[in-house]
């Protein structure tokens, strides 16, 4: 139990050691300009004096190079901005590194949300074979995906997982070595990615995270909670979309699909080498060595070898495992069990498929695939479709669709987009022969719509060979406002469908839904978003308990509150008994991944935060987690009030032109650091619809302005501040653990916002109205969000949470100027008659390589 308050602890243990070892950094040489360590600091504080006396960026830069450099050339000026930025992103991995060392000493990993606490306050309550119980059949499913938001190569994580461990040893000659090569490390790529690059980044975390501690908190779970006996239930899943999500990613091939299935088994296959040489050393007693030998070999060969020919079936291996647990309990005196029943326990978390591999594609491709399948067959002499098929009714076309089986040749479908959806589900078949059924058993579906896109994918996979015994679950993910309102009745259609009835029996009667908070924020603003999501869970809940069907919530969540991020357990404890919490799937993405599951520590909290989020809501009673009828009355009011305010801000004849010339939009795509387009069409100009979540988000982060994660809230207040209804919104507020959350999540948007950078745009000709209409609705949220809770400042119950946020956006203040400077520098040109384009292009790439410490800095931004 830790003695000093969480501040004191972050203080001494992140900020102090910043300070330290960040001195050290900045003295290293690591280039031919040998002050720029000690220019940094000098051009950090020009840019705090400069915001303070409402300078603009060019004012500021233009002031440090006036003050600290003798008449300074053009191509001067520009070489050691770019050193600015590089010292910068690495001044962020080393903070990263910094609070990964600090974290179990920050948070407190016997603490509240912990299985530990879940626990012992079970006990206390008389509730520990209650606890179990739930636990036999509660899971959580952490999904990491393709989406690019970290912009750390292979080379800098690992030196990142070097410095914490050398951070927390103490040790300072590995430190100043490892920043002296971190300084040396090149950040940015040259090209982009392919889908089975961003696949083996991510194997990493699996690799080194993931499979240690999993196997951490699921042995707590057996040792302490269910007495050593074994657990028929895995408890903790995994997922994963890099190589298996296609939506809006031409780049993802059939090949590339088994690629990445075979690299995971492969990789699952190394780690329980490595665990069975371990063990080589520990078992050398007779009855035992002999097994330990043959598997030792055959892991080996088969972690090598990708062919699996001799690999032993699941079971078999298994069995194996458990031949030898027998042997040291009845012949060694136990000696060694508790690691072999580790190595078991992995084996039966990660199989040989280590993580699940989706597939999703967006239903609107399926619908042109689909008619295309169907016009191909009829040309070719087919009857299962009728002539008229495509002009039939919805429920004309259910019917069929849920009654069509064969196996089709794939061969004789010229279109390449038909071809590659079929291919891909005849992939699910083969990674299940190869990996086991685990390995790939989930079909998403994007921009879910009707009953027809769900049953389109069933049709498709039954003229792909699985003719009505589909081994895999279909997930509709419903998106955008109304068709979060719609979620209900098109499940209900299917819920009565007579096919697809029986195929959720096969599968346990269980249906997964999932819903994406990141369009939903795109499509409708933050609160209205929200409240869709909870809403439409609700009546997914009581349709799917109507039909005996246990729907299962899969959350499309993004970084920032904007998408669905923040405090992710506490939105979890405050969902209420309406809502259906059998399970917990979520995604994690990008920085997520790096600052929730990075390193042993945080990622087994988090894991623990998750599993008793599930936990306490059906076990511990929590009055405040209950919507009544007149909160909900005021959350319809608020979410419909907000929802107005965003959509006449999006509909602004300023908001798209605002986005392409004064935001760093245009230049994501220029990072290489995702395999995806950053925009679903080809077309040359910028359409909303368009727009992918990550850079749209994103985007509005890196001008420090975050309207996602707070615009409409600040009118919906004010509507009840202005009828002098305001206590109502404070009642609310204290008595609902879900709404409380939200604003929480809000109040962190609002924090990473810093209007200062870009105040001179109030006085632009075009977009100065629009800037101040932004602006407006910030401050507005701000002051009433805070006359809300309470509050003095934002985040003031969170002191840690805010002062990393705090030492992160003073981190890069520097870089958010230089990038401002870049992006007013090319305006310049562009209005000259013959601007210099090579000057252009340079400028352009300032701001481009300005994107990667800032969004690393946010650590949850897109």
């Amino acid at each position: 139990m830790h003695k000093q308050p969480k501040q004191t602890r972050f203080n001494e243990n992140v900020l102090a050691k910043y300070q330290i070892y960040n001195s050290i950094f900045m003295t290293l040489p690591f280039d031919t300009i040998g002050k720029t360590g000690v220019l940094l600091p000098l051009f950090h504080e020009v840019c705090k004096n400069g915001f303070s006396n409402k300078l603009n960026p060019t004012e500021i830069v233009e002031n440090f190079f006036k003050t600290y450099q003798e008449n300074p050339s053009e191509k001067e000026k520009i070489n050691l901005l770019f050193q600015f930025i590089q010292y910068i992103e690495r001044q962020v991995v080393l903070f990263d590194a910094i609070e990964d060392a600090a974290f179990p000493i920050v948070n407190n990993m016997d603490g509240v949300g912990t299985l530990r606490n879940s626990k012992e306050t079970a006990i206390i309550e008389n509730k520990k074979e209650a606890l179990k119980k739930h636990l036999e059949n509660f899971k959580v499913r952490v999904v990491l995906t393709a989406h690019p938001t970290q912009f750390y190569p292979g080379a800098v994580l690992g030196i990142i997982t070097d410095l914490t461990e050398a951070i927390q040893n103490n040790d300072l000659l590995l430190i100043n070595q490892l920043l002296a090569q971190l300084g040396k490390t090149p950040f940015f790529k040259h090209e982009k990615p392919t889908p089975f690059d961003e696949a083996v980044r991510l194997i990493w975390y699996l690799e080194n995270v993931f499979y240690h501690s999993i196997s951490q908190v699921y042995n707590y779970i057996q040792s302490n909670i269910f007495d050593g006996q074994q657990i028929n239930n895995d408890i903790i899943n995994l997922g994963f979309w890099p190589g298996g999500d296609r939506d809006g990613n031409p780049f993802v091939t059939t090949e590339i699909t088994l690629n990445v299935a075979k690299r995971l088994k492969q990789t699952i296959l190394k780690s329980y080498y490595k665990d069975i040489r371990l063990l080589k050393r520990r078992l050398t007693f007779k009855g035992v060595e002999e097994i330990v030998f043959e598997l030792e070999n055959m892991l080996f060969e088969n972690s090598v070898n990708t062919a699996f020919k001799t690999m032993l079936p699941l079971k078999e291996f298994k069995s194996k495992l458990q031949q030898i647990k027998e042997i040291l309990i009845s012949k060694h005196q136990s000696l060694y069990v508790e690691d072999i029943n580790d190595l078991i326990n992995k084996v039966h978390l990660f199989g040989y498929h280590f993580a699940t591999l989706d597939i999703r594609q967006d239903s609107r491709v399926h619908h042109t695939v689909f008619s295309e399948i169907v016009t191909t067959l009829q040309k070719n002499g087919s009857q299962l479709f009728p002539k008229n098929y495509l002009e039939l009714s919805e429920n004309e076309q259910l019917k069929i669709l849920s009654e069509v089986e064969d196996t089709v040749d794939i061969s004789i479908f010229k279109n390449e987009i038909v071809s590659k959806t079929l291919s891909s589900i005849q992939a699910i078949k083969t990674i299940q022969q190869n990996n086991g059924e685990k390995g790939a058993n989930r079909y998403i579906i994007s921009n879910n719509q009707t009953a027809v896109n769900v049953l389109e994918t069933f049709a498709m996979f039954n003229l792909c060979g699985f003719k009505h015994q589909i081994t895999a679950d279909i997930i509709p993910l419903f998106e955008t406002v109304n068709d979060l309102t719609n979620a209900a009745s098109v499940m209900e259609k299917l819920y009565t469908n007579k096919a697809y009835s029986k195929h959720l029996k096969s599968r346990n009667n269980k249906q997964t839904v999932m819903l994406g908070f990141s369009d939903g924020t795109k499509d409708g603003g933050y609160l209205m978003a929200n409240w869709s999501i909870f809403r439409a869970k609700e009546n997914l809940t009581k349709i799917s308990r109507k039909h005996n069907i246990k729907v299962i919530f899969f959350d499309g969540r993004g970084g920032p509150p904007a998408r669905g991020g923040g405090k992710t357990h506490q939105f979890y404890a405050s969902q209420g008994p309406t809502i259906e919490d059998e399970e917990i799937q979520l995604t994690v993405q990008g920085q997520t991944i790096s600052s929730n599951f990075g390193t042993l520590d945080s990622s087994q909290y988090n894991i623990e935060q998750l599993l008793s989020a599930g936990i306490s809501n059906e076990l511990f009673s929590n009055t405040n987690n209950i919507i009544t009828k007149s909160d909900a009355k005021i959350m319809d009011d608020l979410a419909n009030t907000s929802y107005k305010a965003y959509v006449d801000f999006k509909n602004h004849p300023k908001f798209m032109p605002y986005l392409e010339h004064m935001s760093t939009l245009k230049y994501y795509g220029k990072t290489n650091i995702g395999s995806r387009p950053s925009k679903r069409s080809k077309s040359k100009g910028f359409i909303f619809a368009d727009l992918r979540a990550i850079p749209f988000v994103g985007s509005w982060s890196q001008l420090k302005q975050n309207v996602p994660g707070f615009y409409g809230v600040g009118t919906a207040l004010k509507k009840y501040e202005d009828n002098d209804e305001f206590e109502k919104i404070k009642q609310l507020y204290n008595t609902n653990d879900f709404f409380k959350t939200l604003i929480g999540n809000s109040m962190m948007a609002l924090s990473k916002s810093f209007f200062k950078l870009t105040e001179y745009m109030a006085k632009d000709e075009e977009f100065g109205e629009f800037w101040k209409i932004i602006h407006q609705e910030y401050e507005t949220s701000k002051r009433l969000i805070l006359k809300l809770s309470d509050y003095t400042e934002l985040m003031q119950s969170n002191k840690v949470g805010k002062a990393s946020i705090n030492i992160r956006e003073d981190i890069v203040l520097p870089l958010l100027t230089i990038q401002q400077f870049a992006l007013l520098k090319i305006q310049e040109l562009q209005k000259e008659e013959n601007p210099n384009l090579k000057l252009l292009k340079v400028y352009e790439k300032m701001v481009t390589r300005s994107l990667f410490g800032n969004i690393n800095a946010s650590r949850n931004s897109a």
